[in-house]
């Protein structure tokens, strides 16, 4: 981990910036394909459990649910992908919250923005994440 910190590249808040519109066109797909993972495997989880008791009615059914959610797994897949050549890093894709590797006073921390904020506002300790958010100005 120490060796990958070395080779690491540190935004500026002009960097992450500039990146922001690319982002969250990727961030959208995340997103959009998050959700439907997340529901296909709600809808497959109770219809398995309504298979459990005369349910041979529902193969077809679940087999067709399995085969959408591996379907929506590698949609999120692709577009996790379609976000590593930026060098950000995801931390919570139902909120679109992306952190950014950063220096601060010498210190490695991270410059921290939300879909939907305007910019990029905040920072935040590496240790502290999301909660330990402090403004920039």
């Amino acid at each position: 981990m120490e060796a990958d910190r070395e080779m690491a590249h540190y935004f500026t808040r002009e960097e992450a910036e500039a990146l922001l519109p690319e982002i969250t066109v990727v961030l959208y797909k995340i997103q959009e394909s998050h959700r439907n993972v997340l529901a296909l495997k709600t809808e497959l989880e109770e219809i398995q459990a309504q298979a459990m008791g005369n349910g041979h009615h529902l193969y077809e059914r679940i087999l067709r649910l399995q085969q959408d959610v591996a379907a929506s797994m590698q949609q999120l897949r692709d577009a996790l992908e379609e976000l590593e050549p930026f060098g950000c890093e995801l931390k919570d894709p139902a909120i679109g919250l992306i952190d950014f590797l950063s220096l601060r006073d010498g210190e490695e921390v991270y410059l921290c923005w939300k879909l939907g904020e305007q910019s990029v506002a905040f920072w935040h300790y590496l240790h502290t994440g999301f909660a330990g958010r402090q403004p920039l100005d």
